[in-house]
């Protein structure tokens, strides 16, 4: 707390602090760092920690308030010891508001005595009658502003500086505490818009591809059943009906691939539960083998990895025409490398798409196309590669390395 915030002459006894709340005040500076990364409800810290907040001050009553989205407004957390009609007119207050926005405006404790503007802006008695001093706190970041505790005093006590010591760095230590609850809560707004992108691109390279198909040939059959010329309509319709039973298949695939989620439990068991159910979901026979003795990776890695090879062993299944797969996870120094191979057609398998006339035709590197790109996307989040290759004796390989406990790439 800055000597220009405080009092200049005594005007009561001074706040000294006695050795159990000495301990309290560090434990919350413990806890608070101890918690920074793993803390997900910010808002019930500061409540929490209200009451230490209190007992240090020598307040009778206090709030916590914290930031709101649009950066003008203070929301009430927590509150302890107010009226409760003054507690209701409280719950959002302007940032530049009295004697919390001066603590705002220079980023410093503030230790009030004058309390006519609380009075006359609440409408309470509360301020001048219970209320004779008030502390405001700021808790913030980077010097920006992410919330405050106001600490209302019954007498007008003169306050230690190992008090506005500790004041301040609790008031650091805690803004740490929701800058790093903003940024979690950013980042997995981020991850939901990504994973949401993914699965668009998911529909688009399969259920869309048909669905456009389906599109021209009605078109077409609706033109034969107008001309009267009904072989071309009895084609056109079989050609619907044959594209419908593609895109139904299509469409189970990917309620099945979305439906299938990461096991709680880790990447191996969500590979373990994949690899015993390929057979009967897919006639064709997976060899999964794991040669890595121990995986040390993030839960980012451990999901990206898991979708990654879902969708190369979904390509198996769509189009190599292969009877034989076989799924490898190995290490190789910093890195882990995973492998799925199949003995189908390779690169060279044929999938049918729609033409710009209206018909089926094969293309010759749909394999190479279809999915990849999404798995490149999801091997980049987690700094990896993904590599295709046709084998030798035939049949296709998609390869994935990636980085031990790496971080988002660049």
């Amino acid at each position: 707390m800055d000597s220009a915030a405080m009092p200049q002459m005594p005007l009561g006894p001074e706040v000294e602090l006695d050795e159990e709340t000495k301990l309290q005040a560090f434990a919350i500076i413990s806890e608070v760092s101890a918690n920074l990364a793993d803390e997900d409800d910010v808002e019930e810290l500061l409540g929490r920690f209200l009451g230490t907040m209190l007992r240090l001050a020598h307040a009778t009553a206090g709030v916590v308030r914290v930031l709101t989205t649009d950066g003008r407004h203070l929301r009430l957390v927590g509150a302890r010891g107010l009226p409760a009609d003054l507690v209701e007119r409280e719950r959002v207050v302007p940032i530049d508001c009295g004697h919390c926005g001066s603590a705002v405006r220079d980023n410093k404790c503030h230790y009030e005595i004058d309390l006519r503007d609380c009075a006359e802006r609440t409408g309470s008695a509360y301020f001048g009658r219970d209320c004779q001093a008030m502390v405001v706190v700021p808790l913030q970041h980077g010097g920006r502003l992410l919330g405050t505790y106001n600490l209302f005093l019954p007498e007008r006590f003169c306050l230690r500086e190992e008090v506005a010591v500790l004041f301040r760095s609790i008031g650091e230590h805690l803004g740490m505490a929701l800058e790093n609850a903003r940024l979690k809560r950013e980042n997995m707004r981020i991850a939901l818009m990504n994973e949401r992108a993914m699965m668009a691109a998911e529909v688009h390279d399969s259920l869309a591809q048909t669905c456009a198909y389906m599109k021209m040939r009605v078109a077409l059959l609706s033109d034969a059943i107008r001309d009267g010329e009904n072989e071309r309509a009895g084609k056109y319709a079989s050609d619907v009906g044959q594209a419908l039973d593609v895109a139904a298949g299509q469409l189970r695939e990917l309620l099945t691939q979305f439906r299938n989620r990461m096991d709680p439990m880790g990447l191996l068991h969500a590979l373990e539960d994949l690899a015993e159910t390929f057979h009967d979901r897919t006639g064709i026979r997976l060899d999964y083998q794991n040669r890595a003795t121990d995986l040390r990776l993030s839960v980012d890695q451990e999901a990206q990895v898991f979708f990654i090879l879902q969708e190369a062993l979904a390509n198996v299944a769509r189009h190599s025409g292969a009877t034989k797969a076989k799924l490898t996870i190995e290490g190789a120094g910093d890195y882990y490398v995973a492998t799925v191979e199949d003995n189908g057609r390779g690169g060279q398998g044929f999938f049918a798409i729609a033409n710009r006339t209206g018909g089926f035709e094969e293309h010759p590197r749909l394999r190479d196309h279809f999915g990849l790109s999404i798995m490149r996307e999801r091997a980049l989040k987690i700094g990896g590669r993904v590599e295709v290759a046709n084998l030798p004796q035939g049949g296709f390989r998609v390869r994935l390395t990636f980085p031990v406990m790496s971080g988002p790439s660049a």
